[in-house]
């Protein structure tokens, strides 16, 4: 059976990260956990260095911040198993069970990706219209192997890629609702003005991404074409 190395990527996440490590060390699935600090300037390397006291884990710490997408790229070179489960790192709560839930559907050869996503209500409804961006996903190690260059200069645009790389390969996706699970968002991380220059600048790398990447998305609009989708 397939293994699976969890990855966990942080920039400043001294708020969470302890509780999601302890967590993921919980799931009897896991057989590695590979954390990237991706240049923090809080106290997130102590917390991770202080956890490896404890926990068996590969800790990488960069010097300075290089973005997601790098840091996604070099945990996966790191990773030695089959498949990669990526857990965000700033969960305030965390469904029980919720790795198993976002591996089983690529050991049952349901599909090649998996991306958990969590809602937020709006008019009685449940709803994520961003779905494609969750950071929670299961993949297989071998088919992002080949992009994991790109993945390393698109930064917060990395979930982009994945999305348009799958689908014009005409790879199969199965979005999974975790209902359970909450993060904390930039403005419980930051002051105002910093959280909304930070989002401000995350939306630019996913557009840029897009444009860059636009040999990925012509590809993703003639399968669409060729299955008769209209666009």
């Amino acid at each position: 059976m397939k293994k699976v190395s969890a990855i966990i990527c942080a920039y400043n996440e001294e708020k969470t990260i302890k509780e999601v490590i302890l967590s993921v060390s919980k799931a009897v699935i896991v057989s590695e956990i590979v954390i990237v600090n991706d240049g923090s300037t809080d106290n997130t390397k102590e917390i991770i260095e202080a956890l490896r006291k404890e926990i068996e884990i590969t800790a990488i710490h960069l010097e300075e911040n290089k973005g997601k997408g790098y840091a996604m790229a070099i945990a996966v070179e790191n990773a030695i198993f089959d498949i990669m489960v990526f857990i965000d790192a700033d969960q305030r709560t965390i469904p029980s069970g919720y790795i198993t839930q976002l591996v089983a559907p690529l050991l049952n050869n349901e599909c090649d990706m998996v991306l958990g996503y969590s809602t937020v209500n709006i008019l009685s409804q449940e709803v994520n219209p961003l779905k494609i961006l969750t950071g929670e996903r299961a993949l297989l190690k071998e088919d992002i192997s080949p992009i994991l260059d790109k993945m390393k200069e698109s930064r917060f645009g990395v979930e982009t890629l994945l999305y348009f790389f799958y689908i014009s390969l005409g790879k199969s996706l199965k979005f999974l609702r975790l209902a359970e699970m909450k993060h904390n968002d930039k403005y419980k991380k930051m002051t105002t003005l910093k959280a909304t220059t930070s989002y401000i600048n995350e939306g630019w790398e996913i557009a840029y991404t897009a444009m860059k990447n636009y040999d990925l998305l012509l590809k993703v609009i003639e399968r669409q074409i060729k299955k008769g989708v209209k666009l």
